[in-house]
């Protein structure tokens, strides 16, 4: 599932279960262009995972509070929680391979080391 990301449904999205994977993204952006297919394949081929599009242009508020300072930047969140974020596009086997990778994460272990984690300011 495809969905254009916004403040107003960010939270309703992000803080189920399951897995979100979301691409911030800006429409001046070439390798922004040139991932968008890569990631709307990758999409239809895992449905049980909701994948999200974050427009840094027209959601700014979004892109400061995740500190976006590079696009593309891919964001996968597992549970309400985010465990894995990186600037730049990824090749499709990649993004697959990623996918895996969360898939198999131990989540009571994440949220063990998130809990253990100072706060930060």
């Amino acid at each position: 599932m495809l969905s254009e990301l916004t403040k107003e449904n960010w939270s309703e999205t992000v803080t189920s279960e399951g897995i979100v994977v979301v691409d911030f993204w800006a429409a001046w952006c070439g390798p922004c262009r040139r991932f968008a297919p890569v990631f709307e394949r990758v999409s239809a081929r895992n449905p049980d995972i909701v994948f999200g599009k974050v427009d840094t242009q027209a959601q700014p508020e979004l892109a400061a509070a995740f500190r976006i300072t590079s696009v593309p930047t891919l964001m996968a969140i597992r549970d309400g929680v985010i465990v894995f974020s990186q600037p730049g596009a990824l090749p499709e086997a990649a993004l697959e391979d990623l996918l895996g990778q969360v898939r198999t994460l131990d989540m009571a272990e994440i949220r063990r080391h998130v809990q253990a984690q100072p706060a930060r300011r």
